[in-house]
C-alpha cells in the first residue's frame, strides 16, 4: 500500500509539472543591433538601487531609480566587468570602460515576468569619460550592450515608500546576462 501511494504521489507531482506553462518567449528583435556581433557575455549579479522620494506638489511618494551595482562574471566564474552608475561598465583586466551614449535611444522590451523582473534593454554605448580604451583593450569598440534574461531588480512595493521612508535607498537584488556588441 505504501509503495502504491508513493507511485500515485509521484505521478501527480509529475502531472502538475507537465501542465505548467513556460514563460512566453520575449521578442528581442527591437533590442538587437542591426549590425555587429557579440564579442563578450557577462553574467551579472548585483542590485538595482531605488530611493523613496516625495513629491511635495502632490504630497505623494514614489520610488526613483538611483543606480545599478553589479559584477559580471564569465562562464568560468571569473570577474570580468563591473557595472555601476552612468550606466558604466569597466573591464577588470585593463580598465577600459564604456558608458551609455546619451545621444542615442535606449530600447526596451518587457521581461517574461515584468511584475518581478526588470526589462531587457539595448543600451548604446561610447567610451566612458576618462577611460583610455586603448587598441586591444577588452571594451574598446563596444557599440551596444544588451541586458537579457533578467531576474528581479524591480522597484520595491509602492506602499513601502511613504513619509517615514522618504530619502531611504533600497537595494533590490537582480541577475541578468549582458551581451557586448562591436
Amino acid at each position: 500500500m505504501g509503495v502504491g501511494l508513493a507511485v500515485v504521489a509521484a505521478t501527480l507531482s509529475m502531472t502538475q509539472v507537465a501542465h505548467a506553462k513556460p514563460a512566453p518567449p520575449v521578442d528581442t528583435t527591437p533590442i538587437t543591433p542591426t549590425s555587429g556581433q557579440v564579442f563578450l557575455v557577462g553574467h551579472a549579479k548585483g542590485v538595482q538601487k531605488y530611493r523613496c522620494t516625495a513629491n511635495t506638489a502632490t504630497n505623494t511618494f514614489g520610488w526613483t531609480f538611483v543606480e545599478p551595482v553589479a559584477d559580471l562574471i564569465d562562464d568560468n566564474g571569473k570577474l570580468i566587468v563591473t557595472h555601476f552608475k552612468g550606466p558604466t561598465w569597466t573591464a577588470v583586466a585593463d580598465g577600459s570602460a564604456v558608458s551609455r551614449d546619451a545621444s542615442r535611444e535606449v530600447k526596451s522590451v518587457d521581461s517574461p515576468a515584468p511584475d518581478r523582473d526588470i526589462p531587457w534593454l539595448l543600451v548604446p554605448v561610447a567610451p566612458a569619460p576618462g577611460a583610455s580604451n586603448d587598441a586591444g583593450d577588452l571594451l574598446t569598440g563596444t557599440t551596444f550592450i544588451q541586458r537579457l534574461e533578467t531576474k528581479g531588480g524591480t522597484a520595491p512595493p509602492a506602499a513601502a515608500c511613504k513619509a517615514q521612508t522618504a530619502g531611504k535607498v533600497k537595494e533590490v537584488p537582480y541577475k541578468a546576462d549582458y551581451a557586448f556588441w562591436r
